[in-house]
């Protein structure tokens, strides 16, 4: 992986965030693409996949978990709990963590952070329990660094991410009633620090009112020099 380049980000609606590195090899973070509205039908089959990141046991985040596991064998990045529930599934080649750790994943280092919400698999209509929920911070060798906060309420801690981490970007949900909506994910950027932005769990249901262009509007009336980055699913920053 060349060290003076940074990943190719496409967004594949609701969370999931697909890294193409440098260097060739595919990272995909909360992996929902069977039944996503919002997932392009071409982004669905990929061709390569070499590690996944999972903020938390949701089915809108892991829905495709199992099954990529099975078909590319990457190395599956989640709390101590989901590992456990996804190797019980026939899943290998887990690699379980825990909030403050951080881990060497290809050549990223791979750092779990909190995250305000709840986390569960549904198993027969009764809730199972998932670990605590997560973000993660990700640093390339070059240093290049990226947040991806999975679905979070905004907590004051943002600001100490950001002071240890100093993300440059960071994928932030901005859909509201299930997470931040667009003025706390506002103030989110703020406390990080970051300089670009890339809303994501937004528009894929109604319920999910929050949009980039409210993002926007609220970090100008903040004073925020932050730049919003609108992607579209299946588009690529």
């Amino acid at each position: 992986m060349s060290p003076s380049t940074r990943p190719q980000f496409t967004w594949l609606g609701h969370a999931t965030v697909r890294c193409d590195l440098p260097g060739g090899e595919v990272l995909l973070i909360d992996p929902w693409l069977t039944g996503n509205p919002s997932c392009p039908v071409a982004a669905k089959d990929l061709e390569r996949l070499d590690a996944i990141l999972v903020t938390h046991a949701h089915s809108d985040h892991t829905g495709d978990v199992i099954p990529l596991a099975r078909r590319f064998r990457p190395r599956v990045v989640a709390n101590f709990e989901i590992c456990a529930w996804l190797e019980k599934h026939g899943v290998e080649n887990t690699s379980g963590m825990n909030l403050g750790g951080t881990q060497q994943v290809l050549d990223l280092a791979v750092t779990m952070v909190r995250a305000d919400h709840s986390s569960g698999f549904i198993e027969d209509g009764v809730p199972v329990y998932g670990g605590i929920a997560s973000g993660y911070v990700v640093r390339l060798p070059g240093g290049f660094t990226f947040y991806h906060a999975g679905d979070t309420a905004l907590f004051s801690e943002m600001a100490l991410i950001g002071e240890l981490y100093q993300p440059q970007l960071a994928f932030l949900p901005v859909g509201d009633h299930f997470t931040m909506g667009p003025a706390t994910a506002a103030r989110a950027c703020h406390l990080l620090g970051v300089r670009e932005v890339i809303p994501i769990h937004w528009g894929t249901f109604p319920l999910l009112h929050g949009t980039p262009e409210a993002l926007a509007r609220e970090l100008a009336d903040l004073g925020v020099d932050c730049r919003v980055i609108p992607l579209a699913p299946g588009e690529t920053y």
